[in-house]
């Protein structure tokens, strides 16, 4: 037989139970402009029904309800889109680095400008072509000297400013190191609290979210997978309990390594295992990354993707025994462009005469280090100081009529390097002029290619990150619907109450008193 107060606890059921999810829609309301939270919801579920089966059970006509309990509190999350969105803000972050790399060369190396090495180019080469015409003209050759030396300083200001970008970049490429290492600690300790809860049989959805916003972050500066494991020893966890996160560290394709990197470790058999933490050599960045060491585990190829590998690509990388690298790369060619010209240039300077000499003039026109060409070159100074000196003739005495050697050197500018009388570097094809020129239009295309990346990226993130709102985020106006809902409910619930016991008060107070 059911007991007479059977309703009153029925009751009490449905006013606990909506009284929880108002606290819940509460928690909702006050965290709607929270960064990364995820809103939650009570899952209702029917207690059990009244009577249970078994062998004593008394016979009714059927079973009865006997009201509802909160079973869980769930934060509402789409796995799939955290997936997704991480997956496009690593390319964010790897295409944001290489972009902002490339535009600052664009700022430094300033072509077409007045100011750029190729209009300075141009007017050197006029400068020579003046000086064709008027060999003896102090003034002209005056200009010669003049505008070398401005050749000179132009691509010792490319060459420094270069330097001193790529050293910014290479600080950075440090302190990114630092925010990865320290958002593996992080996540590594909201794991340990998550596994100090989740065992009783709690769900720590403010802990997930508060995890998943730093494993964003991570994403962001490296290519990572992230498994969630619950280990075989975890308690009375609950079956939406997540469990702890393994962060593994993958390549720009998104494969494991082999052996697998992780970052944060955490195995089914062992539990936490701890974390393994970023390095580089050299770790001042005195020079090209030589290898990213994560717990013993060594990458050499700058193989993963994200913020800090975009950097490394940009600072530079030494893999087999070669330098690879945006600004490397330039700077190399700097140098290589630099050497061959000024070999050659100064070749036919030296085979010509002076102003009034009868001997060759054997005399450099530029003088640099040959380990380091575009830092150091400049125009002799004997020449600076007496233009007379400049080797415009090709014969004895250097008559006023005699420009050849003036022409010669006016077209090493637009002399092929396959036909300089010195060896030129390898890789260089074509002339000078047209070779700068390439250099300046891969420049363009390469920047401009970066930047549609990047939007791409943006743009496809946004929307992946549009689409998780929408699952996720708080809606106040689902919230007020959910309010005026969950209030009706328990309201509903109160007046239940009510009339339960004024029930109760008539077989209490009324039985037996009939006749009286």
């Amino acid at each position: 037989m059911r007991s007479s107060f059977m309703g009153l606890e029925t009751a009490r059921r449905g006013l606990f139970t909506q009284q929880s999810a108002l606290y819940t829609t509460g928690h909702n309301v006050a965290n709607a402009n929270t960064p990364g939270y995820s809103r939650q919801r009570v899952n209702f579920q029917q207690t059990s029904p009244y009577p249970s089966v078994g062998v004593n059970s008394p016979a009714l006509p059927g079973q009865m309800g006997t009201g509802v309990e909160g079973g869980t509190v769930q934060r509402i999350r789409e796995s799939f889109l955290d997936v997704q969105y991480r997956g496009e803000n690593n390319k964010v972050g790897y295409y944001g680095a290489k972009a902002e790399s490339l535009q600052k060369m664009e700022g430094i190396m300033n072509e077409p400008t007045e100011s750029g090495l190729q209009n300075t180019l141009d007017q050197f080469w006029n400068a020579l072509q003046d000086l064709t015409t008027q060999t003896e003209n102090s003034g002209a050759r005056d200009v010669v000297a003049a505008r070398g030396q401005m050749v000179a300083e132009t691509i010792n200001y490319y060459y420094n400013t270069l330097t001193q970008v790529q050293s910014d970049i290479g600080d950075q490429v440090g302190i990114k190191v630092d925010e990865v290492n320290a958002l593996i600690g992080k996540i590594d300790h909201l794991n340990r609290n998550i596994a100090d809860v989740e065992p009783h049989g709690y769900v720590p959805n403010d802990l997930y979210d508060e995890r998943d916003v730093l494993v964003d972050e991570l994403s962001g500066l490296v290519n990572i997978k992230v498994t969630a494991v619950k280990p075989n020893q975890y308690g009375k966890a609950s079956d939406i309990a997540e469990g702890l996160y393994n962060v593994e560290l993958v390549q720009k394709n998104g494969t494991s390594y082999n052996p697998p990197i992780n970052l944060v470790s955490v195995t089914k058999a062992d539990g936490m295992k701890g974390i393994n933490t970023l390095t580089i050599n050299p770790a001042d960045s005195s020079g090209p990354i030589k290898e990213v060491n994560i717990g013993g585990s060594i990458i050499t190829d700058n193989s993963f993707s994200g913020e800090l590998a975009g950097l490394i690509e940009s600072f530079g990388y030494e893999t087999g025994g070669q330098v690879k690298g945006i600004f490397p790369d330039m700077l190399d060619k700097l140098n290589n462009i630099t050497k061959a010209f000024a070999n050659e240039f100064n070749a036919i300077h030296q085979s010509g005469y002076a102003l009034g000499e009868n001997t060759p003039s054997g005399r450099d026109f530029f003088e640099f280090d040959a380990n380091n060409p575009a830092q150091t070159i400049t125009v002799n100074k004997d020449i600076i100081n007496n233009s007379d000196l400049i080797a415009a003739a090709y014969t004895a005495g250097g008559s006023s009529g005699d420009n050849e050697n003036a022409k010669q050197l006016a077209d090493v500018l637009e002399k092929d390097f396959t036909n300089y009388t010195t060896a030129a570097p390898a890789g260089l094809n074509g002339s000078l002029v047209s070779y700068y020129s390439g250099i300046i239009g891969s420049l363009g295309v390469d920047s401009q290619s970066a930047q549609k990346d990047l939007k791409n990226s943006i743009t496809l993130a946004t929307s992946v990150e549009t689409n998780r709102q929408s699952t996720s985020s708080v809606s106040l106006d689902e919230e007020m619907t959910n309010m005026i809902k969950f209030q009706q409910a328990y309201n509903s619930s109160a007046r239940m109450i009510t009339v339960m016991d004024e029930m109760l008060d008539k077989v209490v107070n009324g039985l037996g008193t009939g006749g009286r």
